[in-house]
């Protein structure tokens, strides 16, 4: 299902077929991560940063799946609670542990203030990463410097780096583990392009997973 997933992508964006491995070894790099019973952290700058967070929505709920909670922990909540229980039961669905770097304000901006603004994502997943967790970051230069930063800490962390970026690449292409580099220069052109990308990410990983 997940080679139709991206097949279906190319068929919609031809542009994209040169990106087709790339985005295959990004899903098999947090499907790894996934699978290991790690998370990935996200993270982007204006437009970006809004894609970074619509990420973490379609992979911390269900997409277009159902995400029933196994019996499991439906046992355990209703051992605790069970008038609690029964409505969490009915509406908690299965996540896929992602966390978007772009919206811990007082944290991001003690950052601007005390130390420098361009460390902002790095201290983050310097705090939050562990091995064989996956950074994405999201650059439509490739040189984004509070994404760069990012990427070396992650690497020095042991964690897998992805850039999804544009316009060649920038430095992001060469620092990162996977580059997913769209064949756009224009900022919003490379915006529109990075969507229909991390959506067939997101339902490759759903369908893995569930």
């Amino acid at each position: 299902m997940q080679k139709k997933i991206l097949d279906e992508l190319i068929e919609r964006y031809p542009v994209l077929s040169v990106c087709k491995e790339d985005i295959k070894a990004a899903y098999d790099m947090i499907s790894e991560c996934y699978l290991g019973d790690g998370k990935l952290l996200v993270a982007g700058n204006g437009g970006s940063a809004a894609d970074a967070e619509h990420i973490v929505g379609e992979l911390m709920k269900e997409f277009k799946k159902n995400r029933y909670l196994d019996d499991d922990m439906r046992k355990k909540i209703m051992a605790i609670n069970s008038e609690l229980g029964n409505d969490l039961c009915e509406n908690l669905q299965g996540a896929l542990t992602a966390i978007a770097l772009t919206g811990n304000v007082a944290l991001s901006t003690a950052c601007l203030n005390d130390v420098n603004g361009a460390i902002g994502f790095a201290q983050q997943v310097l705090g939050y990463g562990r091995k064989n967790d996956v950074f994405l970051g999201i650059t439509t230069s490739g040189n984004s410097r509070n994404i760069l930063n990012a990427i070396v800490t992650a690497r020095a962390k042991d964690m897998g780096t992805i850039a999804l970026t544009g316009k060649g690449g920038g430095k992001a292409k060469a620092l990162a583990d996977v580059a997913i580099v769209v064949p756009e220069n224009e900022t919003y052109k490379i915006q529109e392009l990075h969507l229909p990308i991390y959506h067939a990410l997101c339902l490759m990983l759903e369908d893995s997973f569930f």
